[in-house]
């Protein structure tokens, strides 16, 4: 389990979790949002001293997200992760550290264009892991296409619950499954991306999506590969 918080690291949140639930392996991370001083290496640098290392995620922006705040139509400060179609060195610096430190690099809401070159760059920094936050979506709206190239270089590419089930939803299941195989299910990674008001509690819309899924065409063996077994591997448990 991963917990994400789009304003607050949980890496400690995560530690507790993990003394009142014995054995199951819970994890935190940061998103480099506005509230932690955005693209911010010290942020990321002291996530990574939480006692017992259970920060393994980095997300770039998300809803500060230049990308995120345009989409929006929105007048307010943002983070940026590029400019003129290079990423700028704050970026980069946190990369390094994400390699050093071996954590999971994630997208956040940055263009199609942008997670591309976070992947291309990631990859030669030696960033292991790495996952294309939510592509198919708004404001990502990363072409299927893109995707798979993404999965190509060594990325998964994240689908999630919220897109097919709950008050967000924007896409059918016949739709969504059908763009997994297109990027290729050993690349995918089904996260809930529930937890809104008015959205199903996780365990209750995972079950809805599951059987969405199944419905659409995908196997048992297949839903747990993209539920359990390469989310597990993108957190080093396999």
């Amino acid at each position: 389990m991963v917990l994400k918080n789009h304003y607050e690291p949980t890496a400690a949140l995560a530690g507790l979790a993990r003394r009142e639930a014995p054995g199951l392996a819970i994890f935190g991370g940061i998103a480099l949002n506005l509230t932690v001083g955005g693209v911010n290496p010290a942020a990321v640098e002291r996530m990574t001293r939480v006692e017992g290392g259970f920060g393994k995620m980095v997300w770039m922006p998300t809803f500060d997200a230049e990308n995120q705040v345009k989409f929006s139509k929105e007048q307010r400060p943002f983070a940026s992760v590029s400019r003129n179609g290079k990423l700028l060195p704050e970026v980069l610096q946190v990369l390094d550290l994400i390699a050093k430190h071996d954590l999971v690099l994630a997208t956040g809401h940055s263009t199609s264009a942008e997670d591309l070159l976070l992947v291309e760059e990631a990859r030669r920094r030696k960033v292991v892991r790495i996952v294309v936050t939510h592509a198919l979506l708004d404001p990502v709206r990363m072409p299927v296409d893109q995707a798979r190239k993404a999965a190509q270089l060594g990325a998964y590419v994240e689908f999630v619950g919220n897109a097919v089930v709950g008050f967000s939803k924007s896409m059918e299941f016949k739709d969504y499954a059908a763009a997994m195989r297109q990027v290729g299910l050993d690349r995918v990674i089904l996260s809930s991306d529930f937890g809104q008001k008015g959205n199903p509690l996780h365990p209750d819309g995972l079950e809805q999506v599951f059987a969405g899924l199944r419905q659409a065409g995908l196997t048992v063996a297949e839903i747990e590969m993209i539920a359990k077994r390469n989310p597990a591997r993108l957190l080093g448990l396999e």
